[in-house]
């Protein structure tokens, strides 16, 4: 779900404290309980529950690709969730008619279809719906307006995760990449910036700040 702050360690440490048995565990996190944590403390605490609160309004397709899913990565994820919206549709979506989508495949259809049908995958599934997490895909208009430009990111940005970002850009028609190379049109910089930034400017690569972005994509909206 890119909650801030829930890196393997903290996982683990959760785990071990026995505050949490499962995904859906983390929904019911006390900031108190969680400041007991060695390295953890009060602002650190207060901190990723309030990340794990944010991330019960995630997209549907975030969901997705949380699950760990074999073969559902992240462009899996977003195609079922642009093609089901919620997930009461894809529950009742056939393997064979999600093997039709682009993107898809029946190996990956399969992956997906076994999830839902386990025993382990409905009670998952009940728990975050009942913890409230969101399992809705946000309907938006899109546009082509920056078909054939292509964005790398890179950084920490402050007002919304790099997956957000890249879902906003990929709406608007524009590719994002993980590498920077000459044919690279923007690169967007957050806080940390590292090689990337350091390419991009040996290059002469556009860079934009996030708030840049932000002017960018609400122009082309």
């Amino acid at each position: 779900m890119d909650i801030e702050g829930l890196g393997p360690s903290a996982v683990e440490s959760l785990l071990n404290a026995k505050l949490i048995t499962g995904a859906a565990d983390l929904y019911a996190l006390q900031a108190s309980s969680v400041e007991e944590l060695e390295r953890m403390g009060k602002k650190s605490a207060k901190k990723l529950v309030d990340a794990i609160e944010k991330s019960r309004q995630n997209p549907f397709s975030r969901l997705l690709f949380a699950f760990g899913i074999r073969h559902v990565g992240q462009k899996a994820a977003k195609a079922l969730a642009d093609r089901y919206e919620n997930m009461d549709a894809l529950q009742t979506a056939s393997e064979a008619e999600m093997a039709e989508i682009r993107d898809i495949g029946e190996v990956t259809a399969h992956s997906m279809r076994a999830f839902l049908d386990s025993t382990q995958g409905r009670h998952l599934i009940c728990r975050l719906a009942d913890a409230g997490v969101n399992m809705t895909e946000p309907k938006t208009k899109k546009s082509h307006r920056l078909e054939g430009k292509t964005f790398v990111l890179t950084g920490t940005l402050a007002h919304s995760t790099r997956q957000e970002a890249s879902v906003r850009i990929e709406r608007m028609g524009g590719k994002v990449v993980g590498s920077v190379s000459k044919k690279t049109n923007y690169v967007v910089a957050g806080e940390d910036a590292g090689s990337k930034l350091q390419k991009a400017q040996e290059l002469g690569v556009s860079i934009l700040s996030e708030d840049e972005l932000d002017i960018l994509l609400k122009a082309e909206e």
